[in-house]
């Protein structure tokens, strides 16, 4: 069975990296369990990523960043759709 809070915690360490992203809210305990993830100089850059049951992790509005097999690249395209800098 997947983990989803581990998945998640996973993905917000690897966003973490990206000197222009800043991890907003780790939301564990709410139904779906999310992240979101915003871009330092421009708030209005965010997303909400959650993690599907499959292991995708999954954009609030339906893009699939990658699986939790390569949480980096996942988190890697997230920051290149934030128009955020690379690692």
């Amino acid at each position: 069975m997947l983990d989803t809070m581990l998945c998640l915690e996973a993905f917000a360490r690897a966003a973490g990296t990206h000197a222009d992203l800043r991890v907003q809210n780790l939301a564990l305990a709410s139904e779906p369990a999310f992240v979101s993830v915003v871009n330092r100089f421009s708030l209005t850059l965010a997303e909400t990523v959650t993690c599907s049951p499959e292991g995708a992790y999954v954009t609030s509005w339906g893009y699939r960043l990658g699986t939790i097999d390569d949480v980096d690249s996942a988190a890697a395209r997230l920051a290149y759709l934030l128009a955020a800098l690379p690692a």
